[in-house]
């Protein structure tokens, strides 16, 4: 106790006495009955933002006072509280009063003393509408550019309060208009206000400059360096000769980040159009660490932990091309030991530049290998599978891919002897984002999809599995807390035989990312023994409440269905249903999701309930 007490006389021995020329005060402004302009006159006011941090002596009190009679003035201007007036009192003494310095410099010397008390009164006053808006170019040229530009309506209108805000909001959203109608050189050359006080009115006039129409000019890079000048100069130079506009330009700068070698990506327009009349663009990159590392663990209750651990190369050969190597196991100890759990491992190798053949910036090369042994419910299976595809981006949302793919291996039923198999194709894909991001969506909806005609070589089968998601994403409030999602799932197995088609290529249902509270692969026909035979056929379909309840935290309750059919053609006759509630903690990378669902259609042998934990939403 007595180091404590010693250190604490040491620190009232060393805390600086008061300033005795310096006088607190505690400001009162008087509620108008506008809301709005209270927050204003409370954001523009001195006295206030400066009363706690920055003590100051009479004179300065007063010298603040005096300063915040025209902020407050400006204050009910903004608002639209034209005649308008405030008032302002120390200690009861109107401020202006002969003799208030001497008044006052008593009070700075009293120890303990209450803070002065300054209050604020504003007489608001009648507020003033809009009269007329004018709207000019500044050369005859350009006035159909500004006609357009006005012909919808831009959030102001006669008989508007004449508040700042909305006339600052319709000039910006104006001169957005003519950026969009591809004038790179627009700009506001004056604003004019006149009050009218007479009639409680004002008149806002704008003269535009719109400046000509232009398109790009050949993009210049900068930035760089480890990936190679030249094969980023080919990838930006997509919206050379496109008639400008900053959505445009903004979309070029997000393709080049997808490119996934850089941490930034600016796009920088210059202030004046080159002599062909274009409009000179700079992409500014800053690049990324060439390498990473990360490790993906989940949990189910009826499938058991898995991790997945990759490695990625983001510029492999200085043209972004991406290797990503990556190894997984899964169903740890949940067929026994590790003898029977799942194995996968391979890489994907992504090449923008397609081996530099110059297809365009539009496409890719993507191929992949990977060898698995996997032990499920349904089968098990040694493999070998690769594909080697080409992807065309078409648009900001819509790509597409198509290419060879090959499966060899075994398969046969769980604990069985496994049957060599032999199967190549060609698949045809396709996806499509119009979501708002790409880990937590909240509006829009995606689509992907794949057709992929095969021939089995051991049965001398064609068959041709096809699959297709779509989901969308509504945001109820507005804010991004309250969203409500949807996922349907259709799948068919055009022109098979069933009991020719390979265990691993059928439909299955039931599990995480399926029909949760059902166990893994549960869902749909069994064979003599009750072990899930797969289908030829398959329907899923999910809705998901998700709610933001406090900070990063959040919560979700689901309904998910699923049924798989016999035939190719789909059908509900043997649908299940799941349902249940989970947490969502929200960090940068995606929210970490755990949810717990049970069966509503109870089925021989299915757990009671399933525990699903991993990152991301569940779609």
């Amino acid at each position: 106790m007595l180091p404590f007490l010693l250190l604490a006389n040491l620190a009232v021995a060393q805390e600086p006495a008061p300033d005795p020329e310096t006088l607190p005060y505690r400001v009162e402004i008087a509620p108008t009955g506008d809301g709005r302009l209270d927050a204003a006159l409370r954001a523009v006011s001195q006295l206030v933002a400066l009363q706690d941090p920055a003590p100051t002596t009479p004179a300065g009190v007063i010298a603040r006072a005096e300063g915040d009679r025209e902020r407050l003035q400006r204050a009910l201007q903004s608002e639209g509280y034209w005649a308008g007036s405030s008032r302002i009192a120390l200690a009861g003494t109107p401020l202006g009063t002969p003799g208030l310095l001497e008044q006052l410099e008593p009070l700075a010397t009293r120890r303990g003393a209450e803070p002065l008390a300054v209050k604020v009164e504003v007489e608001k006053g009648d507020p003033y509408r809009i009269a007329g808006l004018t709207l000019r170019a500044t050369t005859p040229a350009g006035q159909a550019a500004v006609d357009q530009a006005a012909a919808r309506p831009f959030g102001l209108a006669p008989g508007d309060p004449a508040r700042a805000e909305p006339v600052l909001d319709a000039e910006r959203q104006l001169l957005d208009r003519l950026l969009a109608a591809g004038h790179p050189l627009a700009v506001v050359a004056d604003r004019t206000t006149t009050v009218d006080h007479d009639r409680r009115t004002m008149d806002v006039a704008w003269n535009f400059a719109p400046g000509p129409v232009a398109a790009f000019a050949a993009p210049g890079v900068e930035g760089m360096t480890r990936v190679d000048p030249g094969f980023l100069r080919a990838q930006a130079a997509r919206i050379e000769g496109e008639r400008y506009s900053p959505e445009r330009l903004e979309r070029a700068r997000r393709d080049l980040m997808a490119l996934g070698a850089f941490g930034s990506v600016r796009a920088r327009a210059a202030d004046r159009l080159d002599e062909a009349g274009r409009l000179p663009v700079t992409f500014a990159f800053s690049e990324r660490p060439r390498r990473a590392f990360g490790i993906n663990p989940a949990y189910e209750t009826n499938y058991g932990p898995s991790i997945r651990i990759y490695w990625e190369h983001r510029n492999l050969f200085g043209r972004a091309e991406r290797l990503r190597l990556e190894a997984e196991v899964a169903r740890l100890g949940t067929n026994g030991g590790l003898d029977q759990s799942t194995y996968r491992i391979g890489g994907t190798y992504r090449d923008p530049s397609v081996f530099g053949l110059g297809l365009g910036p539009e496409w890719s090369f993507v191929g992949s290998l990977f060898g698995l042994r996997e032990r499920l419910e349904a089968y098990d299976r040694d493999a070998v599978t690769a594909s080697a595809l080409l992807e065309r981006r078409f648009s900001e949302r819509l790509t597409l891919n198509a290419g060879p793919v090959v499966d060899f291996g075994s398969s046969g039923p769980p604990g069985g002897t496994l049957t060599p198999y032999q199967i190549a194709g060609v698949q045809f894909g396709g996806r499509w984002d119009g979501t708002d991001s790409l880990l937590d969506p909240a509006r829009g909806w995606r689509a992907n999809g794949a057709l992929t005609p095969s021939w089995s070589f051991r049965e001398s089968t064609p068959f041709a599995p096809l699959r297709a998601t779509a989901s969308t994403y509504w945001d109820v409030l507005g804010n991004r807390r309250t969203i409500l999602a949807a996922r349907g799932t259709i799948g068919s197995l055009l022109g098979a035989d069933l009991p020719n088609i390979p265990r691993h290529q059928r439909f299955y249902a039931g599990g995480g990312g399926s029909v949760r509270g059902y166990d893994y692969q549960s869902i749909g026909p069994r064979d003599a023994v009750n072990r899930p035979s797969g289908g030829a056929s398959l329907v899923e379909a999910s809705l998901e409440l998700r709610q933001r309840i406090w900070g990063d935290i959040g919560g979700v309750a689901f309904v998910d269905a699923g049924a798989v059919g016999t035939s190719s053609a789909p059908d509900t006759s043997n649908l299940r249903v799941g349902a249940g509630v989970g947490l969502r903690y929200y960090t940068a990378i995606g929210p970490i999701r755990a949810d717990i669902g049970v069966p509503l259609v109870r089925q021989r042998d299915n757990s009671p309930f399933g525990l699903y934990v991993g990152i991301g939403q569940s779609f």
